[in-house]
């Protein structure tokens, strides 16, 4: 604070001046005083998705052992509605005292923080501190066995020489898979028809059943389809090949170079919340995290267990939002 000096000739200017140097001085120790402090009560984890889903999977895992790395109470809030949203716009919304936080999938609303963004009650890079990234689900490139190519350069050549006709489904209008689609035809230079589906799981029955050529899905949803013969795996969307399909070559490997999408799921508080508060809750999930069951717990379901530092996962969220961004865009792709 800075007064003119005639200012502090009179007595309610030093009185001024010094409440100010108090409140300094204050909010200097307040956030290490907090996050001595912190927690005194039960936290909620909003999941903003149904129970079974993966997000909320690893909700329970994080919850289940954050109440023990923190001594307090982590309850699992299952907030579902509006592909997601409903439940990140109420954390968005929340106190940031560190006693709401969300479980999200943030591939999911980053898309939807820009496809649906009059509608949608938050911005990925202003209404959220984020913790950590703690884990992400590979995609896989599968196409119905019919189909006449065993790799994905075959696949791309075979598409190229049916411009438009062959198809490609997903879990609906803004969903990952069919943002992966549409990033699929621009980096390999080929069109097809997108078929979108009310979820994954009829997707996934009319591509077994032929209805539709190929899918990018989760590697969860597809691989026991893969094992059966029901479906062939041409190519992992991965930096590195699943560890359950170790045969299928990454899409980089099988030449089409930088095509990763993956779907990325993180803690997240609501913006404001004091940095002291964000690095205890990072460093219990940096310990978490590094426990084997928790890998193995999160492995089987198709989870790849990870951990940032809350400056890494804040680069992670806004380089996500930026790549749907541009595929929205390129693709002059419309909300339903």
């Amino acid at each position: 604070m800075k007064l003119h000096p005639a200012l502090l000739k009179t007595s309610r200017a030093r009185r001024i001046l010094l409440a100010g140097l108090a409140a300094s001085a204050l909010l200097g120790v307040t956030g290490p005083v907090m996050a001595q402090d912190y927690p005194n009560k039960v936290i909620k984890l909003i999941v903003p998705y149904p129970p079974g889903g993966a997000t909320d999977v690893i909700g329970r895992v994080m919850a289940q052992k954050l109440s023990g790395a923190l001594g307090q109470q982590v309850i699992v809030d299952n907030r579902a509605g509006a592909a997601g949203s409903i439940g990140a716009a109420a954390v968005a919304a929340a106190a940031p005292d560190g006693y709401t936080l969300l479980m999200g999938a943030m591939t999911s609303h980053s898309i939807s923080a820009v496809l649906y963004k009059k509608v949608v009650n938050f911005d990925m890079d202003k209404s959220f501190a984020p913790v950590a990234i703690v884990g992400s689900v590979p995609l896989l490139f599968v196409v119905n066995p019919s189909i006449k190519a065993n790799t994905l350069p075959e696949f791309i050549a075979l598409a190229k020489s049916k411009p438009g006709k062959l198809s490609f489904a997903s879990a609906g209008n803004g969903s990952p898979q069919h943002l992966a689609g549409e990033m699929f035809q621009r980096m390999a230079g080929v069109q097809m028809l997108h078929v979108p589906y009310k979820g994954s799981g009829p997707a996934m029955t009319d591509l077994m059943g032929g209805q539709v050529d190929c899918m990018i899905e989760t590697a969860p949803a597809a691989q026991a389809h893969i094992k059966g013969g029901k479906l062939r795996a041409i190519a992992a969307a991965s930096a590195q090949r699943v560890a359950t399909l170790p045969e299928v070559p990454t899409a980089t490997e099988a030449g089409l170079k930088g095509f990763e999408v993956s779907s990325m799921f993180g803690i997240a508080a609501p913006a404001g919340t004091p940095a002291a508060i964000i690095g205890k809750l990072n460093l219990a999930l940096k310990a978490i995290l590094s426990q084997q069951d928790v890998k193995d717990s999160l492995l089987a379901q198709g989870v790849i267990a990870s951990y940032t530092t809350p400056e890494e996962a804040t680069v992670a969220l806004h380089n996500e939002s930026a790549k749907w961004a541009k595929v929205i865009l390129d693709g002059n792709i419309k909300p339903e």
